[in-house]
């Protein structure tokens, strides 16, 4: 169409519109909170970072030297938290959101740290953001949104940053190092055989002083499998971290400790396999996929008011049966005092934690026998047997304690399933067990973040 035809049409119209030139500058500096309405999710999330103690993240920069000035620790907080929140933790993400979303525009202040920036940010800090789960936590309690009459715990299989096709088994290493070092034998034969012609031909020292590349390939190989299987043999010498503290009824709150470092022992079980990309994670079954994933199994107890996470934790464990024990004291640690009700499957269950003398007065309910589909116990003969056991069974098969024990499900599962299908957080995207404890303790946090700022005008913050 002609331009000035096109012009023409347009005054003749007796429609006016709004003005919306992009080249109309700004005569007055911006608010940015004004670019969002006043109950935003972002400006919750700064409102509430604002009224948290970030002293151990400002005090790690004490003596940092002189030279470029890092971003403020409240602001990078608050971009990962917000992050954590809608879904979006990948540090690139990050970066190009805070270009692109107004939200993560305003949190940083209309600042662009780089995605590699935030991932050192992150990795820095990842103790004392764990660490602020406690704090919002009580933020919650505050507002009335933790009670403690019913407990329930529940765990999901979340994969680790690494493939199960990476893993190999005791019994294959032990294969393979045998094969490899038959190899590289043969390669190093071959390689003299060779280094000897080329000095009687052209004198020694001058040619055939190269590594081969098949040689160095090999012995790479070797190198790792020699360590993988190592650190198998020392695990096997002594229990895991989370046995012990669940032996003992200790606390998980606490960043897990390393893969023990013991003395060699009795050889390791054939089929346990060690990750070559995260060495801390394991195969584990996972039931709502009906397979088998390098994962780590990821541990909450909810709070029955609002399903805020009130405990939560990760471990290296195919099953639950190590892990009541270690979560009620950790509730009772986080919250500073003891739920009156705990409810949990059979997977939790065991004759010695239903009995364990640090959850004495509070009311379990903790099924013996997995359900079926439906939420009906099996019948028949159970394997399971002690004194704790039938008790549980006959306090379970009362009209209270079914219609107590079906709320397991309306408490724990909804949170991992916000987690998960809402906020698509299925694998972790840091390695090794302190790590990816780190992260799940950002995601209960930020789940708790969610719940307070659905609930409501919250009391005053500070």
């Amino acid at each position: 169409m002609d331009t000035g035809l096109r012009v023409d049409i347009l005054d003749s119209m007796d429609k006016s519109f709004r003005p919306s030139d992009l080249d109309q500058p700004l005569l007055l500096p911006a608010d940015l909170r004004e670019w969002l309405p006043s109950d935003h999710l972002a400006l919750f999330v700064s409102d509430v970072v604002d009224a948290l103690d970030l002293s151990a993240i400002y005090g790690s920069y004490e003596g940092d030297g002189r030279g470029q000035p890092p971003y403020g620790p409240a602001m990078m907080v608050k971009l990962l938290l917000y992050a954590y929140c809608t879904g979006r933790p990948s540090s690139r993400v990050i970066e190009r959101a805070t270009h692109e979303d107004i939200a993560f525009r305003v949190l940083a202040t209309n600042q662009h740290p780089d995605h590699d920036t935030v991932a050192k940010f992150r990795k820095r800090h990842l103790a004392a953001l764990a660490g602020l789960f406690v704090q919002v936590l009580r933020l919650c309690q505050q507002a009335g949104l933790v009670k403690l009459g019913q407990v329930a715990l529940d765990s999901t299989k979340i994969k680790a940053n690494a493939s199960k096709h990476k893993a190999m088994s005791y019994d294959r290493m032990v294969k393979a190092e045998a094969e490899l070092k038959h190899e590289v034998a043969e390669l190093l034969r071959h390689a003299q055989v060779v280094d000897d012609g080329e000095d009687a031909r052209y004198g020694k020292g001058q040619q055939g002083d190269t590594l081969p590349e098949e040689l160095a390939r090999r012995e790479s190989r070797l190198k790792k499998i020699q360590e993988a299987k190592a650190a198998l043999e020392r695990e096997s010498a002594e229990p895991s971290p989370s046995r012990k503290r669940s032996a003992q009824g200790g606390s998980q709150k606490k960043r897990p400790d390393p893969p023990p470092q013991g003395p060699k022992g009795d050889a390791p079980d054939p089929k346990a396999q060690r990750n070559f990309t995260d060495p801390d994670s394991r195969i584990m079954f996972d039931a709502t996929t009906k397979s088998f994933e390098q994962a780590y199994s990821a541990q909450i107890a909810v709070d029955g008011t609002a399903q805020v996470i009130v405990a939560a934790t990760v471990t290296q464990e195919g099953n639950d049966k190590q892990q009541l024990v270690p979560m009620v004291a950790q509730v009772i640690e986080n919250v500073g005092r003891r739920p009156k009700q705990v409810l949990a499957d059979a997977g939790y269950f065991s004759e010695a934690a239903v009995s364990d003398p640090s959850l004495a007065g509070i009311r379990l309910y903790v099924s013996p026998d997995k359900d079926r589909h439906g939420g009906q116990a099996r019948k028949g003969r159970s394997p399971v047997r002690g004194r704790a056991t039938e008790r549980m069974r006959r306090k379970l098969r009362t009209a209270k304690g079914r219609a107590i024990y079906r709320l397991r499900k309306a408490i724990a599962e909804p949170p991992l399933g916000q987690i998960k299908e809402v906020r698509k957080f299925r694998r972790f995207l840091l390695r090794g067990l302190p790590k990816t404890f780190g992260e799940w303790m950002l995601i209960s946090l930020t789940h708790n973040l969610l719940k307070m700022w659905r609930a409501g005008p919250q009391p005053a913050l500070g």
